[in-house]
């Protein structure tokens, strides 16, 4: 039974500095344009268009998972140039931090964890994760990097994708056909016949293991002793596999995964890249592609998968093109109530940072770090303590603040393991921990700020670099009655304000 196709198209108000076109095929403008026509069709209001202060501090989280600095923030709010959102997009698709954010994601997905329940083991996690991450530096085309997981063999010590299949519970091909399923055609297999699995397993039933003398390495390889079932191969779009005696059969899978005119594939990531934008995909959840779970708009899924098609595979080209909508640039602020509306993408979604987000952001606001470990196996592993947490390489390595706040444990790889609701336990900790009342008291960046000689200067400060923004006339007012008016001096105000800004909706959420 073949995977079954998802096929079907109130005006946006654009802002004056959103790109119209871009280099390839689709542009920003046309994504406006599908969602703005889906919207009016259903009786749906968009939101309106962001400041550039909501724009500035929403696009520096998803872009790079990061807070512009007081100075990024100043520099972004003064300039002029109509053009300063595009530019300001094309400069964080630039940074380092694209590839590392990028590579946290991917991580979740891929399982990279050293420990129980995958078992990658250290060194192997780290050089997945290296590989991972140079592949993402280099902006590799998508489907180079979907056919080097697939047909990987080699060390796991010194193969980085060839520990995509050992980053699972279970090895058996039916598994690694599950994995090669959610990862890169964002299906779940489980929900398939019986007969559907039997034959996509085929492709991975001659991938044999062997140990090294080398303590926990172990060699992934294509095994022709192994017998091909009697089942056939078949593809997930019903094509019957043509398999040549003695050849790898994951060779002739991922011909056919990464074949121009199979859809699949190109919808699978380009609706992961909108879902890690957008906080929901066009298809939700993003690996969860069946034909009961249609895409909300299948046009603008289908328009941006031949758009990856057209740029080589270019994933920051679509990052880029999304981020440059008016769809991505509109208020968090419905105009609609109706849950419905909600999934038309008719506003920003509001959503509470990714645990690694949020602890880099406040240690990157206070000027401190954190320390982060894992006690087993061997060796003891402690990270540098000016490594941030979106950077860690081994899901193994983690902290309280990490598992309080929801990080994905990476054990299925499924979208829905990351946590990002809030909980009491997270309140209180913002609120009454030791842990961040010294980060503020103590942090040497916010004790900076609190030293500046003009107290205009220290609210002005605060609010650029804990919100990305200046205070309104309201909040000033309020900050200095604050600080005339009580009985401490004008550092405890200081102190004050912070722990109010950091423990605020605005701090603690994507908007």
């Amino acid at each position: 039974m073949p995977m079954a196709k998802e096929v079907g198209g109130h005006a946006t108000q654009v802002h004056p500095g959103v790109r119209a076109a871009a280099p390839h095929g689709l542009s920003s403008g046309r994504i406006d344009e599908i969602v703005s026509a889906h919207l009016a069709k259903a009786g749906v209001a968009a939101a309106a268009p962001v400041s550039d202060e909501v724009f500035l501090r929403r696009v520096y989280l998803d872009a790079i998972g990061t807070l512009p600095s007081a100075g990024e923030a100043k520099s972004f709010l003064a300039n002029r140039d109509p053009n300063r959102r595009a530019q300001l997009i094309d400069q964080l698709l630039d940074r380092d931090e694209f590839a590392i954010y990028r590579a946290m994601q991917w991580s979740d997905v891929l399982c990279i964890k050293a420990e129980f329940p995958i078992n990658l083991w250290p060194v192997a996690a780290q050089e997945y994760y290296r590989w991972l991450l140079e592949s993402l530096r280099a902006n590799q085309p998508a489907n180079q990097f979907a056919r080097e997981l697939v047909a990987a063999s080699g060390s796991n010590f010194r193969v980085g994708p060839a520990n995509f299949y050992r980053a699972l519970q279970n090895r058996d091909p039916q598994s690694l056909a599950q994995a090669a399923a959610r990862v890169l055609l964002g299906a779940r297999t489980e929900k398939w016949p019986a007969e559907r699995r039997n034959q996509l397993a085929v492709f991975f039933s001659q991938v044999g293991y062997k140990p090294t003398g080398e303590w926990k390495e172990e060699i992934v390889f294509f095994d022709p002793s192994k017998p091909l079932p009697s089942t056939a191969a078949v593809f997930p779009d019903g094509t019957r596999a043509q398999i040549a005696s003695g050849s790898d059969p994951r060779l002739a899978f991922a011909g056919w995964l990464t074949a121009d005119k199979n859809p699949y594939f190109a919808r699978c990531i380009v609706n992961r890249i909108w879902a890690w934008v957008y906080g929901r995909g066009i298809v939700d959840e993003p690996d969860d592609f069946r034909a009961d779970n249609p895409p909300i708009y299948p046009d603008l899924l289908d328009e941006l998968a031949t758009e990856l098609i057209r740029s080589g595979y270019d994933q920051k080209h679509i990052y880029r093109t999304i981020l440059n909508s008016s769809v991505y640039q509109q208020s968090a602020m419905p105009r609609s109530k109706s849950a419905e509306a909600a999934r038309q993408f008719c506003c920003y979604p509001l959503r509470r940072l990714d645990a690694e987000v949020l602890i880099d952001a406040i240690c990157q606001i206070t000027g401190t770090s954190e320390q982060y470990s894992s006690a087993v196996p061997e060796p003891y592993t402690i990270m540098p303590g000016d490594e941030r947490a979106v950077a860690l390489a081994d899901g193994s390595i983690s902290s309280p603040f990490l598992e309080t706040f929801g990080r994905s444990p990476r054990n299925t790889g499924m979208e829905s393991e990351r946590n990002n609701k809030p909980s009491t336990a997270q309140r209180l900790h913002m609120l009454n921990s030791s842990h961040i009342e010294r980060k503020i008291e103590q942090g040497p960046a916010l004790d900076a700020i609190f030293k500046l000689n003009d107290p205009r200067a220290v609210i002005d400060t605060l609010y650029l670099t804990i919100l990305s923004r200046y205070p309104t006339a309201d909040e000033v007012k309020l900050a200095t009655a604050y600080a005339q008016s009580s009985n401490i001096n004008r550092r405890q105000a200081a102190v004050d304000l912070s722990w109010a800004l950091v423990n605020s909706t605005e701090f603690l959420y994507r908007h």
